[in-house]
């Protein structure tokens, strides 16, 4: 499973997807979208919209911190 988030260092709700990913035990790579343009670009073709967090679970997108559905696609 692989799992990347999107964020930057000032945005709260990036803070609370991280470690709710933490508390599940799942690993993740941090993307910091405010000191990395290709990344940032490559988040906007993907989602359309400059909002983080957005997390890519095995290639299917969440914007914003949706425990529910993060739920849903860890276990899927």
């Amino acid at each position: 499973m692989t799992v990347k988030v999107y964020s930057t260092p000032t945005c709260p709700w990036c803070t609370v997807t991280k470690r709710y990913l933490t508390s599940k035990n799942v690993k993740y790579e941090d993307v910091d979208v405010s000191t990395d343009r290709n990344a940032a670009m490559e988040m906007i073709q993907k989602t359309g919209q400059r909002g983080v967090p957005v997390l890519d679970i095995n290639g299917k997108i969440i914007i914003g911190f949706d425990q529910n559905e993060i739920d849903k696609l860890l276990s899927a």
